[in-house]
């Protein structure tokens, strides 16, 4: 409707209003609540050329729409704004299209342009956490929206599997793993651990080792006892040491900080796991099996917990592949000299000229690092997927540097996609105090998470009641479809960009802004159609407030989704779905629905009820989540 009052303005600009104008002077924004009116035309831009007063102007532009072209039924001047009301026959047509159409809100599939999102990339040395879970969640409904706004979508991760933190578990697998009575190390057959928890605790392991190794050769240090040691450390030991004579409790903590990384770096067990990266990579026999052996055990455990997540993939890309790439390309870098070597042959990129620092892109030993990879990753994609024109990384904020540098180095090399890449940079995600520590005590595990969420839905829809007739297997599925849908979309009504703080009991409420909030109106509107006949809209009905708000609600989606889709954010999906599910709260409250009388208000109001359950499916659909018919 506004593009068609606005051609109708701009056709007869010269005889309603003595001059043409411009497309870019026709400007809309939404009624203010208080106002009556469906859109508002802004009147500042023309007042200023025109030279009237508002209600010199709005008159004679609500009077030619009004009664020459006879596409509002009334109009009002508050101010600079002309308030537009539609008539009636134009909210039922819209009602009636919104109805017709399955697919309603979503482009024509593969309309738009290839795009990939990569999202989840864990590292093989520890099982998911709770900031994967909103990585992987949001990753996976920006995909969702990308694809329903008509983009061929690429869904992806990247799967660090090599480097010094996959050697340090491996490492501590060999040292400090049991035996069995059979002669059997652990592994997840023998112990019913997942493979995922399994490998992450002997990461855990080697920390606690690495740092009673570092511990003692302080004490050694503080002895006096520097036998075997560089001379080189103990100089920058000693250096530290003095530095601490008359300062304060903050800078000798700061210098004890400096000692321990000194120590540290003059570990057995780090040389020990620096020789396994360097071995790896020599594609040691053993080292070789020894990786894709533990590797094998993580990549079951991170599957189950996907499956459990409701997120999947397109295509996997393993770092271990995509280093070699990323050296070649650093050796290409290094002939066009965009790259240069330092005399202990590490190889760098110079960016101060761009503002930023000097940048590692292979150490002096041969060895890749982060950077490597993810050029020699951004390469193989764009080789994989010849039509594939932009790549969307969902990573947190802390890596925002990273990705700053990686699309930079791209762009210096000469790939001209380089700008096209994004990186998805959303906040971190913070818990209450003292809730849901994990068994290492530092993060709060995916798995326990996404249990404990699910058994509080199930204890709460078991209070409730309301589950006569469910087969025990149907109960089961309906916790879990209530629990994780409670638990993405208290992760997904937040604007990415934002840090959180996540509140597992809040999730789960059955009021307020929340998932079940929205399930429980979807279940709701199927009870309530499966309690009706047959019905048909008649567009010429009469359309009460409440229906009209509705229908106004129902008519954003499409634009929702686009905007959605424009800035990589879900919240825009969750928050206008709640908006409606309050609308059709009050409309459901305040009117009668099976007991109307009139047939054809009875078929109108069902067929709102309808058509607002249909976006609460496709609209969650948007967000993984599932949305049952019974709650």
């Amino acid at each position: 409707m506004e593009d068609l009052i606005k051609s109708a303005i701009i056709e007869k600009s010269n005889k309603i209003l003595g001059f043409e104008i411009s497309d870019s002077l026709i400007q809309f924004q939404k009624t203010k609540k208080e106002f009556e009116g469906d859109t508002t035309l802004v009147l500042f831009p023309l007042m200023k050329l025109a030279g009237k007063s508002p209600q010199e102007i709005g008159k004679v532009l609500g009077d030619f729409l009004r009664d020459d072209i006879r596409c509002i039924s009334d109009y009002s001047i508050i101010g600079g704004f002309l308030n537009l009301s539609f008539p009636n026959n134009y909210w039922t047509q819209q009602l009636s299209e919104i109805d017709s159409n399955a697919t309603f809100g979503s482009a024509e599939k593969n309309s738009k342009p290839e795009i990939m999102v990569e999202y989840s990339s864990p590292n093989t040395n520890k099982p998911l956490h709770l900031g994967h879970l909103r990585n992987n969640f949001l990753g996976y409904s920006v995909a969702q929206i990308l694809d329903a706004y008509g983009h061929k979508v690429i869904k992806t991760q990247i799967i660090n599997d090599r480097g010094i933190h996959i050697c340090k578990s491996m490492l501590a697998w060999q040292k400090f793993s049991p035996l069995n009575e059979k002669g059997e190390r652990e592994n997840p057959n023998n112990t019913g651990l997942k493979g995922d928890k399994l490998v992450g605790k002997y990461y855990v392991e080697f920390d606690k080792q690495f740092n009673a190794e570092a511990k003692e050769i302080i004490a050694q240090w503080n002895e006096g006892q520097f036998d075997g040691f560089p001379e080189t450390t103990v100089l920058k030991y000693q250096e530290f040491t003095d530095a601490k004579v008359g300062k304060d409790e903050k800078a000798i903590a700061g210098l004890d900080d400096k000692i321990k990384e000194l120590a540290k770096n003059e570990t057995s067990i780090l040389r020990e796991a620096k020789d396994l990266l360097v071995r790896w990579e020599g594609r040691d026999p053993e080292v070789y099996l020894l990786w894709t052996t533990m590797n094998s055990w993580v990549y079951d455990g991170f599957n189950k917990t996907y499956e459990k997540m409701g997120v999947e993939f397109d295509r996997l890309y393993y770092e271990s592949d995509t280093f070699i790439l990323g050296k070649d390309i650093v050796n290409e870098g290094l002939k066009k000299g965009v790259l240069y070597k330092k005399e202990d042959s590490s190889v760098w990129i110079d960016l101060t000229g761009e503002g930023l620092d000097h940048k590692l892109l292979l150490r002096s030993d041969g060895t890749s690092v982060y950077m490597t990879q993810d050029l020699g990753t951004a390469v193989d994609r764009f080789n994989d997927y010849s039509e594939l024109t932009g790549i969307i990384y969902t990573v947190g904020n802390e890596q925002d540097y990273h990705f700053k540098v990686l699309f930079l180095i791209l762009d210096k090399l000469g790939y001209s996609w380089a700008k096209s890449c994004f990186h998805l940079s959303y906040g971190m995600v913070d818990l209450p105090s003292g809730k849901m520590k994990s068994r290492e005590g530092t993060v709060v595990d995916a798995d326990d998470l996404m249990d404990e969420i699910v058994q509080s839905a199930q204890e709460m829809t078991t209070e409730r009641g309301h589950l006569d007739g469910m087969s025990e297997t149907e109960r089961e599925i309906l916790y879990k479809t209530i629990g994780m849908g409670g638990l993405k979309y208290y992760l997904l009504k937040v604007d990415p960009k934002k840090r959180m703080m996540f509140n597992p009991a809040e999730s789960i409420e059955l009021n307020g802004n929340t998932g079940p909030f929205i399930q429980y109106a979807h279940a709701r509107i199927q009870s309530l159609l499966g309690k009706a006949t047959g019905f048909n809209l008649d567009t010429n009905t009469e359309l009460g407030a409440s229906e009209k708000e509705i229908i106004k609600q129902l008519a954003l989606y499409p634009s929702v989704i686009e905007d959605a889709a424009k800035t990589y954010s879900p919240a825009l999906v969750a928050n206008y779905t709640y908006e409606l599910v309050k609308l059709f709260n009050q409309f459901y409250q305040n009117v009668m629905i099976l007991s109307e009388e009139d047939q054809k208000q009875k078929a109108v109001r069902l067929t709102v009820c309808k058509n607002v359950a249909k976006v609460i499916k496709s609209s969650m659909n948007l967000l993984g989540i599932s949305v049952p018919n019974k709650m």
